[in-house]
């Protein structure tokens, strides 16, 4: 695989990133001639990588496609998946689903994290269209490789933040885009999920959530359905153990993911990222507690600095998760349990997932608020699907998402080595911490290597 330096994209006009027919300024990465060509009405042959939790989710939205080839390395979700697609052939190993391109013309991956770009990034370099569960990948030089293979492949992509789709984040960008607030140059996006290492406090938040401190010494005998060695695939070897599985038990492991900044950061700095047309930041730096070397914090705070873009001014952007809040929610500001708050020069905007407003409420009473110039999705696996036949773009492709991704995980790396970060998003480098490369760019198991099929 080529050397992954210098990719950083020319900036886009924010007309053109939310232009009908341009969503994300991708037109050009359309579907490759042999799709084009075909009937928008022709069925897709799918091949589904992962088959449980969310990729039982995905394969059911795609489920109207040709559903050709299952793959899972736990039995009973594939035996579960093969109930509803008999006619599907199955693998336990997508390395082998690989060998017969033949199959299928697109792929929905939906593992755990830590094999996302493993299950992506053949399908690209194979001229297949993918859709990726969130986040994109496990670590950022991943999502840079992800991105640059996409360029070439042009063909559809979309990363699995369906919110995206939805007609509040549509109006909540229309609004920040028409100047309504003014120019933006603070915003505070918080979460209140607190799964991780967590202090009593979060443990009191989430009863429910089995709380971990430290990796096991007890093995555990490994389920029956689960062929362990390939779920742990790229990943450093460890004997099996209950807390790992079933998901998301390892979405708080270092090793398999990033805990709830990769995972709630695609959806909720999705909203600013796309607002802003944001995409490198200069600066990053995290709070909270002692890091620890294996798991995730429940609670942190990161603050990203972005320079001015398009005549926009330059901005901080800071993520709260777990029991952090802004100091801001103090000052009469509605106090949802999740929320992106603008701070413009005339106003600010409080959106959530489904709602929004204008504050101080009082001053907006008689805005007049533009006419919708973002058209509605057609649903976000929809969109892919139509994007995969008509080479139409979609919202959330990896150039996109590529982006978002390197920049929530550029927080967990700020927090794990508790030092301010200054990022050269060209060079792929910390200039002021060269101790991060490891940890940009991890080693990874034998017969594991990202950009070949083992």
């Amino acid at each position: 695989m080529s050397a992954v330096k210098n990719l950083s994209s020319g900036s886009l006009s924010r007309r053109k990133f939310l232009g009908v027919g341009a969503a994300g300024g991708m037109a050009a990465f359309a579907a490759p001639a042999f799709l084009r060509a075909a009937s928008a009405n022709g069925k897709l042959n799918i091949a589904i990588i992962g088959c449980g939790g969310r990729g039982a989710a995905n394969m059911g939205e795609v489920a109207g496609e040709n559903i050709v080839a299952l793959c899972d390395v736990n039995r009973a979700s594939l035996d579960q998946a093969a109930k509803l697609h008999p006619q599907a052939k199955q693998f336990r190993d997508f390395r082998r689903l690989y060998d017969e391109p033949d199959l299928f013309d697109a792929v929905v991956v939906s593992t755990a994290e830590h094999t996302h770009a493993f299950a992506t990034l053949p399908a690209l370099q194979l001229g297949k269209h993918v859709y990726c569960e969130k986040p994109l990948t496990h670590g950022i030089w991943e999502a840079r490789v992800i991105r640059e293979a996409a360029r070439k492949a042009r063909v559809a992509t979309q990363m699995g933040t369906q919110i995206h789709a939805d007609d509040n984040y549509r109006r909540v960008v229309e609004l920040i885009q028409s100047d309504a607030i003014g120019p933006v140059r603070e915003v505070h996006v918080w979460v209140s999920r607190a799964w991780g290492r967590q202090t009593p406090a979060e443990a009191k938040l989430h009863g429910d959530i089995v709380d971990v401190q430290e990796r096991p010494t007890a093995v555990d005998p490994i389920p029956a359905e689960v062929d362990w060695d390939l779920w742990l695939g790229p990943a450093p070897e460890r004997p099996f153990n209950n807390v790992y599985l079933p998901g998301p038990k390892w979405y708080r492991w270092w090793d398999f993911g990033n805990g709830t900044m990769s995972d709630l950061g695609s959806h909720w700095i999705d909203l600013p990222f796309w607002a802003l047309d944001l995409k490198h930041p200069l600066t990053i730096e995290a709070k909270g507690p002692e890091p620890h070397a294996e798991l995730a914090p429940a609670s942190m705070q990161v603050t990203y600095e972005y320079g001015p873009r398009q005549g926009q001014p330059g901005l901080t952007l800071t993520w709260y998760q777990g029991v952090e809040r802004p100091e801001i929610l103090q000052w009469g500001i509605p106090a949802w349990n999740d929320g992106v708050l603008f701070i413009g020069d005339r106003g600010m905007l409080l959106s959530d997932y489904g709602r929004h407003m204008l504050l101080p409420q009082q001053e907006f009473a008689n805005f007049q608020r533009p006419a919708p110039f973002i058209p509605p999705s057609k649903g976000h696996w929809a969109e892919w699907i139509h994007a995969c036949k008509t080479g139409d773009p979609t919202t959330c492709n990896f150039e996109y998402a590529g982006c978002l991704t390197e920049a929530n995980h550029l927080g967990n790396l700020a927090f794990r080595l508790g030092k301010k970060l200054e990022w050269d998003a060209d060079a792929l480098r910390c200039t002021n911490a060269p101790e991060a490369d490891p940890l940009i760019h991890r080693a990874y198991r034998d017969g594991w290597q990202l950009g070949e099929i083992a």
